[in-house]
């Protein structure tokens, strides 16, 4: 039956050309996602014919499926296209993942503030990479061009003997979000510092947020 009804996720097909790939953190997410809010986006499917008859395969929402397996939800929405064609459905299946905008910075971060959601909880349901938050909180009214910055050409200016900032073994209340506005091109260069130094430095234990606070106090703390 074509249109909007429900079905069990384990009786969908998987289409056998779906580009789109989810790392298992982002795999986590969605999973955690599903069950804060709820399956509230149907899975798309079509009709297929198969030696049990008519077969359902999935042309948008394959990773939400697999997420609703992995919690155990009985059944999930889907809205069934019908018997389309194989080009169709690939049309159909590309437009799905496809996003045709993109954030407005300042306007999203209004609407998390508006929410009373700290950043650890919200990383661990949204699928935020670390550049997105840098750029989440790229606008404040501290200017780093006043914390005088040396110039590190290379992270190798890092030596072995300079004190290290090691990373809280417990996540605890005792942060402060510090927001900076620097020029583009220095932002780049600033982004690739911290993740350099947040990775030869091992801070990973944290949300991203918070690896690259301890990465950027090694960096300040070691050029005194």
């Amino acid at each position: 039956m074509t249109g909007q009804s429900k079905a069990d996720p384990r009786s969908l097909k998987p289409n056998p050309w779906n580009s789109n790939r989810v790392s298992p953190d982002n795999e986590a997410k969605l999973d955690a996602s599903i069950q804060r809010r709820g399956m509230f986006k149907p899975i798309i499917v079509r009709e297929i014919p198969s030696n049990e008859g008519l077969t359902l395969e999935i042309l948008g929402g394959q990773h939400r499926c697999e997420s609703a397996i992995r919690i155990g939800l009985a059944e999930v929405p889907i809205f069934n296209l019908g018997p389309i064609s194989d080009e169709e459905a690939k049309e159909i299946g590309l437009l799905d993942n496809a996003r045709y905008g993109a954030d407005d910075i300042d306007a999203l971060n209004a609407v998390i503030a508006s929410l009373n959601i700290d950043l650890p909880e919200l990383t661990s349901f949204m699928p935020i990479s670390d550049r997105e938050l840098n750029d989440l909180f790229a606008a404040t009214s501290i200017d780093l061009d006043a914390l005088e910055i040396p110039d590190f050409s290379a992270p190798e200016e890092l030596t072995p003997e300079a004190p290290v900032v090691e990373p809280l073994s417990e996540k605890v209340k005792t942060h402060e979000i510090l927001r900076f506005k620097v020029p583009v091109a220095d932002a780049i260069r600033i982004r690739e510092l911290i993740e350099n130094v947040r990775e030869q430095q091992g801070f990973t234990e944290e949300d991203a947020l918070t690896n690259a606070g301890y990465a950027l106090a090694h960096i300040l703390f070691t050029a005194k």
